[in-house]
């Protein structure tokens, strides 16, 4: 199936989702993830996300000792709305060290 999305990686997951049977024109639950120094400032990044709408959770990676701010939404799976997802967060997380660090989703099958 020849993609419908931009050709990079963002476009590379949305093609595997459409290919995997998700119904692209209904919302989804995206998790979001956002790379945090520590978990104070996973903290007052996750308050800031879910005061922009995103149900947070702060957890630290007992293999590889790093802390990650999940931070989900329910919403359409465009492009347009993945990246905008992703500067909005870029921008909440930069004043406490954090930055974007990919997204995944189980899709709507």
């Amino acid at each position: 199936m020849a993609s419908i999305f931009p050709n990079d990686a963002d476009g590379d997951v949305l093609q595997g989702v459409a290919e995997s049977g998700s119904d692209l024109s209904k919302p989804m639950t995206i998790d979001f993830f956002v790379a945090i120094p520590d978990e104070t400032a996973g903290i007052a990044v996750a308050e800031a996300a879910q005061a922009a709408g995103f149900d947070t959770d702060v957890d630290l990676d007992a293999e590889d000792g790093e802390w990650t701010c999940y931070c989900t939404k329910f919403m359409l799976a465009t492009y347009e709305g993945v990246i905008r997802a992703q500067e909005e967060l870029g921008t909440l997380a930069a004043p406490y060290g954090g930055v974007p660090d990919g997204w995944e989703t189980a899709g709507n099958v």
